[in-house]
C-alpha cells in the first residue's frame, strides 16, 4: 500500500533550532575577514540559502569557486565547534516523527546545508533513525529557492511531490517547496507568522501538531 503522504523537513531552523549558532559563525567569519555583517539583513535575505549565495550577499559580488569552497569549510567548522554539545531536536519534533512512523508516513530531510552539517546535527540530536531519506545540497545542481532539493527528496521516499508536505522556516525554503508543488507548514523560527503567509499552515513548533492536521492540507 502506498503511503498516505510524505513529510519532508528542512534542517536549519526546523528539525533543530540552530539559527543562533549559524549567525555566530557567520559573524565570526565576517569579523576575521573584515567583511561587514548585519544580523537583521542576514536573517531577512540570506538565511536558508546555499553558502555561495551567502558569500555573494556578504561581499556584494561572486567569489572564485576555490575561495567559496575553502571559506565555506572554514565557516562550517566554526559553526560545528560552537554548536557541539548544544544540539537538541526542535520542540515536539520527536513525538511528531513517531506519530508519522506509526501511520506509515515516510519522512525525509531536504537541506541546503552540506552533508557534514546534516550528519552532525542528526547524530548529535539522535534523529537519524526517523528519516528514510537524506538529501543535502551536494546532491542537486541548484539549491533553494529552486525546487530541486524537495523534488529529489520526494523521489527518494517514492511519494509524488504533490502528495508531500514540506516543513520550512525560511523564505528560500518556502519558495523551493512551493515550486516543487508541495503544501508547506511554516515554522516561526526565523520569520513571523505574517511573513510566512504563503505557507498553508503556520505553527510555532511541532508541539501538539497532529498528523491529521497536516494531512488535511492535502485534501481536495
Amino acid at each position: 500500500m502506498s503511503a498516505p503522504f510524505g513529510a519532508i523537513f528542512d534542517m536549519d531552523g526546523v528539525i533543530v533550532d540552530n539559527r543562533k549558532y549559524h549567525v555566530l559563525a557567520w559573524k565570526a567569519f565576517a569579523r576575521k575577514h573584515g567583511v561587514p555583517f548585519d544580523a537583521r539583513h542576514f536573517k531577512d535575505h540570506l538565511f536558508g540559502r546555499v553558502n555561495r549565495e551567502i558569500f555573494m550577499g556578504l561581499y556584494g559580488h561572486a567569489l572564485p569557486e576555490a575561495e567559496v569552497i575553502a571559506w565555506a569549510e572554514e565557516k562550517e567548522a566554526v559553526y560545528r565547534s560552537i554548536y557541539k554539545g548544544h544540539v537538541e531536536p526542535a520542540r515536539g519534533l520527536v513525538a511528531f516523527l513517531r506519530r508519522l512512523a506509526d501511520r506509515g508516513i515516510p519522512a525525509a530531510v531536504a537541506t541546503a546545508a552540506p552533508r557534514v552539517n546534516l550528519d552532525f546535527a542528526l547524530d548529535e540530536a539522535g534523529l537519524r533513525p526517523y528519516f528514510l531519506a537524506l538529501v543535502d545540497v551536494g546532491q542537486v545542481l541548484r539549491g533553494k529557492p529552486a525546487p530541486d532539493l524537495y523534488l529529489k527528496a520526494a523521489e527518494a521516499i517514492d511519494v509524488p511531490a504533490a502528495r508531500c508536505v514540506a516543513f520550512e522556516d525560511s523564505y528560500p525554503g518556502l519558495e523551493s517547496a512551493l515550486a516543487a508543488g508541495m503544501k508547506v507548514v511554516g515554522l516561526t523560527t526565523t520569520h513571523s507568522r505574517r511573513e510566512l503567509d504563503r505557507a498553508h499552515l503556520v505553527v510555532r513548533d511541532f508541539e501538539g501538531l497532529s498528523v491529521a492536521r497536516v494531512e488535511s492540507l492535502l485534501a481536495p
